[in-house]
């Protein structure tokens, strides 16, 4: 059976010392035999109270804290050493109550104390030291744990932190893996049918899809390499795959690009859009052309890819909810409008 609990250090033991003084003076004075067994009574019901209050971490300690005022009370009238019981009681408060409401408890055990010299005339060297130092060690434990308490909610704020950032990163990656898998598998299957159409027909030019098929397996190998490690896309790298995924896909593509001046994470919000934009034309639209126009409106930067296919209202997948997310977070607008094929428009302020 411990005295106390398994994370509190041996400083308790020491903090005994002040008792002993409580105990001693009783013998080195004239006072009858009963007084003396009374004190070492009190003694032991004090190093009861005392042990237990280092279990209590809840209101149950206020107990604890006027058994203390109660023994001070009963015995600082013969023996001024006994201001030590309301120091110990002022020393539970700042363990489990906040500061406001610990300084009203040991506000009220001086308030006792106060009380008790006015009506039974305390002596100055009985009174004054137990104000004093009710007040002082009261006081010191009450803003060590306030700041223990803060330390403690830092540190799980900081853990949050840290689990909300890897939370993102991984959302990061798994966006990013999408929008590039995504758009590279699907030129990788244009060009693998086109190679196997052309077999018969053009061998050269179905050898030579086949390169591209190997060449963009190789990007593509390196692109989620440095997805994982962070990567940042380029607006001018994504337009030439976006062209070259169309001309794959039979689509006929018309761009006008005015880029503005970007920071890296506008770049690769748009860029990533354009990615995932481009891969649904050539999935899904079914269309003959596609208009990219890349410029500067106003306060904006704005995307627009616009095709001639089947439109409609689409449901959003994960790409498409990636995609908002990211232009989002930077403060920018998705549209979407079906009505005469499909329009794209993403907007991020500059």
């Amino acid at each position: 059976m411990r005295l106390l609990p398994k994370e509190q250090d041996w400083t308790p033991f020491a903090y005994l010392i002040y008792l002993a003084y409580y105990v001693v003076v009783p013998f080195f004075s004239r006072t009858p035999a009963w007084y003396r067994v009374l004190t070492v009574a009190a003694t032991l019901v004090a190093l009861g109270l005392y042990f237990a209050g280092y279990w209590f971490r809840d209101r149950r300690v206020l107990w604890i804290v006027a058994a203390f005022t109660a023994l001070g009370v009963g015995f600082i009238p013969s023996n001024p050493a006994a201001s030590v019981f309301f120091v110990y009681g002022a020393a539970y408060l700042g363990k489990v109550f906040e500061p406001a409401e610990a300084y009203r408890y040991l506000a009220a055990i001086l308030a006792v104390v106060g009380v008790q010299a006015v009506l039974v005339h305390l002596p100055p060297w009985s009174w004054i030291p137990a104000m004093l130092f009710t007040t002082l060690v009261g006081a010191v434990v009450i803003q060590q744990y306030s700041r223990k308490r803060l330390t403690e909610r830092l540190l799980v704020a900081q853990d949050e932190a840290q689990h909300m950032a890897k939370v993102a990163e991984r959302e990061r990656i798994g966006r990013d893996l999408h929008d590039l898998l995504g758009h590279t598998l699907s030129v990788i299957v244009l060009k693998s049918e086109l190679a196997s159409r052309l077999t018969a027909t053009d061998p050269a030019r179905a050898a030579q899809e086949i390169r591209d098929v190997e060449q963009i397996s190789r990007e593509a190998l390196s692109q989620v390499r440095a997805a994982v490690q962070g990567y940042r896309s380029g607006i001018d790298r994504e337009l030439a795959a976006a062209r070259a995924a169309l001309e794959s896909a039979g689509v006929r593509i018309e761009a006008s690009v005015e880029p503005p001046r970007l920071s890296p994470s506008q770049e690769n919000v748009l860029a990533m859009a354009l990615r995932e934009a481009v891969t649904n034309v050539v999935r899904h639209a079914g269309a003959t052309d596609c208009r990219l126009t890349l410029r500067r409106n106003a306060g904006w930067c704005e995307l627009e890819v616009a095709d001639n296919g089947r439109g409609g209202a689409v449901q959003e997948g994960n790409g498409l909810t990636g995609m908002r997310q990211r232009v989002e977070a930077l403060g920018g607008k998705l549209e979407r409008d079906g009505s005469a094929g499909m329009l794209l428009r993403v907007r991020v302020p500059v």
